[in-house]
């Protein structure tokens, strides 16, 4: 079963539960371009970036902040880009991923890896192509429900237990419980400047995390259907 993983299979082995947010993520942001500056007098044009809001004294990140993170990633409709993976064993894994919401994507991990994994919108599939198995869940059983939800609101969502900031990341943390499996934990890192998607670390049920970098990333550009399609006949084989 893939439940409470992301992504796949192997991924339920390790490192303990999730730490703060400040300390789990490493990876720097490219900054986003600015949108063309409409005429100002000379004193304005040449004026520095505005910061984001500063962050409460508790660490947790000022509505301004928030409301801007539902803002970007509702404005995205379709992702792709390169992903590394680190499992709860500390290994790592690279490769591709496409996203389309809501409620598809595809993971395909570099060799020698043999796995893969892909959601058509209502259920997630993980492939082995060694072992010629494909396991298959609910997608609203996994973190990935969250992820690849079309609109998401931060402020109002019930398993949003906190949204934190310092200065290199805006921290969303979630936690659901599934039946018959158990609470996963599931924190979203965005980045503190320009708010596009960096990274998340799940925490499965067992307390075990999964941590997934996102790179060289392409929104909204137009995806094959045919990447989201699961082949349900492995099964019978």
């Amino acid at each position: 079963m893939a439940q409470g993983l992301l992504p796949p299979a192997d991924v339920t082995r390790g490192q303990g539960a999730t730490q703060a947010p400040a300390t789990q993520a490493q990876a720097q942001a490219p900054g986003a371009p600015l949108p063309p500056k409409k005429p100002a007098p000379p004193a304005q044009a040449t004026g520095p970036r505005p910061l984001p809001p500063a962050p409460a004294p508790d660490g947790r990140a000022q509505r301004a902040t928030v409301d801007r993170v539902n803002a970007y990633y509702n404005s995205i409709q379709s992702l792709t880009g390169t992903f590394t993976q680190v499992d709860p064993d500390g290994s790592r894994r690279t490769g591709d991923f496409y996203m389309q919401k809501p409620g598809r994507v595809r993971f395909e991990y570099d060799a020698p890896s043999p796995i893969e994994l892909i959601a058509n919108g209502q259920s997630v599939a993980v492939r082995d192509r060694s072992l010629n198995t494909q396991d298959i869940t609910p997608l609203d059983q996994t973190p990935l429900r969250f992820l690849l939800s079309e609109r998401i609101d931060l402020a109002n969502d019930p398993h949003v237990t906190g949204v934190y900031q310092d200065d290199h990341f805006v921290s969303v943390a979630i936690e659901e419980k599934v039946p018959m499996i158990g609470t996963y934990r599931l924190l979203i890192l965005f980045d503190a400047k320009d708010y596009t998607l960096k990274q998340w670390i799940v925490t499965d049920p067992q307390g075990y995390d999964t941590q997934v970098s996102i790179a060289n990333l392409k929104p909204n550009g137009r995806q094959d259907p045919k990447l989201f399609v699961i082949n349900f006949e492995r099964m019978l084989q």
